[in-house]
């Protein structure tokens, strides 16, 4: 992918892989009860498709206990069986071993991103595999032969990544890259020959390189004129090209192939939207080939033997999401994910044909899918008649007669993207009578590179408006009440709450800002030193503090805050190392002392996002509780809960 997100809150992901395509899902209910929160965030997350050495079992990450731990599901069907028991830490699924029963794992200390490697051996027995402290390490994949894998990890510098290679045998390592800051190290090539490195040049220019594991050259793969942005894809299988993504030939990446011998190039895959990334089967039978289709995600497997798109019966629409491929090439594991139905495990037997298999039911028997809420995606002039790309949540029995009130949506970034997904939160405002309109503003990826950088140094202005004209939007709609809006977002969403109470003080009602950065200057200068030549491009898209501060404290709420008179609603997890909590702390202190009302919720075992369950309904408790002590009167049947 060569445009990433800089500090992402919200993103997911439609396939084309026999699947009908997406429709409205139109059976409405005459009566929907209004659940809480927890009935739909009692539905369980889960993701990983990395399969056994046997093949028979999945490796898989999910809440089910209520915090994210390893599970092993059988490739027939059945119960999940737990692999790890956290009750504090979120710990994440990385891969099966090749030949036995040991995985790797990942976790951090309370959601501060300090990720190291774990190996869970076959007696139970954990070993840390990259012990020390204030380090950063993560799984960079499987040598060809299997018989050792590589690791990156800051440990010799905090701001820039190594790469060792280690023995599965014995968990000896060497290290074979040694970073010289520009880069961030991608995958291996299959006979360890060949390293991919992204080299972060601005937030419109990156490039790709390849470091020869043999005699330490370096070769730049895309060298160019002006701003282009490149990213890492694969290596082929027999090691002799990389895949790499570039948006040189238009407005949406394309895939193309590099020869690490002679340099030829060739063009391996395009689209009207962006093309994310492809990748191989273990021997290459299988291409997979993932794309960016109007905030849904279209994904198309490619038979390479035969040249045919392979086709999996049986699959009902939806997001298809995190497709893996068994070393045999014979068995499929994948995740489905539908408006109306969180993300669910199916897993196909090419050698046995016959229909995919749903193996998880992740919604919540409590819960009637029926009364649910599918979404649209919806687009809208702008303050310039720029068209604005949305995603729209309707309520239930919303019309004119009983008009609803609504909520603009703005996710992380900057540079994310709203997407056509189920999610919690957003099921628990609608189903309480709130439409939500999940906007994505100039400066969101999956549009094209114009739109994309419409909001480079622009921030706090042409994307607010972009904002406030999706308010004006709302207002046009017939079942929605015009007179009671509010704003929400997180992250660089939040960021948006606070410069839109700050700065177009009248546009919204209320305002919920979730870990928000409330003061670009400080927020730049301590970002994480493993952001490492990351942070330039930041630089280059917001502005550096050391040159730039004046600006960026003109477009930073908190010294704006004599402005905002709306009701806030502000939630911070203490551990954030993205957003510190004292932007929260701050902009809290200052508006509370004008007498605006404010709430505060702060999670003191929480990060950049909230990975606990109970905090997460926490959280959607204290949304709708707001939004219904602010913006439905007394006696508003719309605002009745159970």
């Amino acid at each position: 992918m060569s445009r990433v997100p800089l500090f992402v809150f919200l993103a997911v992901g439609l396939p084309t892989l026999g699947c009908q395509p997406r429709t409205t899902e139109s059976d409405k209910p005459a009566e929907v009860p209004r659940y809480p929160a927890s009935a739909f965030h009692e539905t369980v997350s889960h993701f990983g498709s990395s399969f056994s050495h046997d093949e028979e079992r999945i490796l898989v990450t999910s809440d089910e206990s209520g915090i994210f731990n390893v599970y092993s599901q059988p490739f027939a069907g059945g119960e999940l069986t737990q692999l790890t028991h956290s009750d504090t830490d979120s710990i994440r699924g990385v891969s099966w071993f090749p030949d036995d029963d040991r995985f790797l794992y990942s976790t951090d200390e309370g959601g501060n991103e300090l990720n190291h490697l774990y190996v869970s051996e076959q007696d139970g027995n954990v070993v840390d595999l990259t012990p020390g402290e204030k380090l950063k390490a993560s799984f960079a994949g499987w040598s060809g032969d299997k018989k050792s894998f590589y690791v990156r990890t800051n440990e010799r510098d905090p701001a820039t990544f190594d790469v060792y290679r280690y023995s599965v045998e014995d968990y000896t390592r060497k290290r074979v890259f040694e970073n010289d800051g520009r880069f961030f190290p991608g995958p291996v090539s299959d006979d360890g020959r060949w390293l991919a490195l992204s080299e972060p040049i601005s937030s419109a220019d990156r490039n790709v390189w390849v470091a020869d594991l043999e005699d330490g050259s370096l070769t730049h793969v895309t060298p160019h004129q002006g701003d282009v942005s490149h990213g890492i894809s694969t290596f082929t299988p027999n090691s002799r090209e990389l895949y790499y993504s570039t948006d040189e030939h238009g407005e949406f990446t394309q895939v193309w192939s590099y020869d690490l011998e002679s340099g030829e190039r060739r063009l391996v895959a395009e689209a009207d939207w962006d093309v994310w990334v492809v990748y191989f089967s273990e021997e290459g039978r299988y291409r997979v080939t993932v794309v960016n289709e109007d905030a849904s995600t279209a994904v198309t497997v490619l038979d390479t033997e035969t040249g045919e798109t392979l086709s999996i019966p049986g699959l009902p629409p939806g997001d298809l999401a995190g497709l893996g491929i068994s070393r045999s090439e014979t068995r499929l594991a994948f995740y489905l994910t539908r408006d109306r139905a969180p993300a669910n495990l199916w897993v196909h037997d090419l050698e046995a044909g016959g229909e995919a298999r749903q193996l998880t039911r992740s919604l919540n028997p409590e819960i009637d899918r029926a009364h649910l809420v599918g979404s649209e995606v919806v687009r809208f002039p702008s303050w310039d008649e720029l068209a604005i790309p949305a995603i729209l949540w309707r309520p239930h029995g919303a019309s004119a007669e009983k008009p609803v009130p609504a909520i603009v949506l703005v996710h992380g970034g900057p540079g994310g993207q709203s997407r056509r997904t189920y999610s919690a939160n957003i099921q628990h405002l609608v189903n309480h009578r709130y439409a939500v309109l999940a906007v994505n503003n100039r400066g969101s990826s999956g549009y094209g590179k114009t739109f994309f950088h419409m909001d480079d140094r622009k921030h706090g202005d042409v994307d607010l408006k972009d904002c406030v004209a999706a308010r004006g939007y709302l207002e046009g709609l017939d079942w929605v009440d015009g007179g009671r809006v509010a704003i929400m977002g997180g992250s660089y969403g939040g960021y948006m709450v606070g410069a839109a109470l700050a700065f177009a003080p009248e546009a919204f009602d209320v305002g919920i800002n979730i870990f928000g950065v409330m003061n670009w200057v400080r927020t730049l200068e301590s970002m994480p030193a493993w952001w490492g030549a990351q942070r330039e491009a930041l630089f280059d898209e917001l502005g550096n503090p050391a040159e730039d501060r004046e600006r960026l404290e003109r477009i930073s709420p908190l010294f704006h805050t004599e402005n905002i008179v709306r009701p806030l609603l502000v939630i911070q997890g203490a551990n954030d190392p993205r957003v510190l909590q004292v932007e929260s702390d701050e902009i809290v202190e200052k508006v509370k002392a004008r007498g605006v009302p404010v709430d505060y919720v702060i999670f003191p075992d929480e990060g950049h996002g909230f990975r606990k369950k109970k905090n997460r309904i926490t959280a959607s408790e204290r949304y709708v509780e707001f939004l219904d002590r602010h913006l439905k009167s007394a006696g508003d049947s719309a605002g009745s809960s159970s």
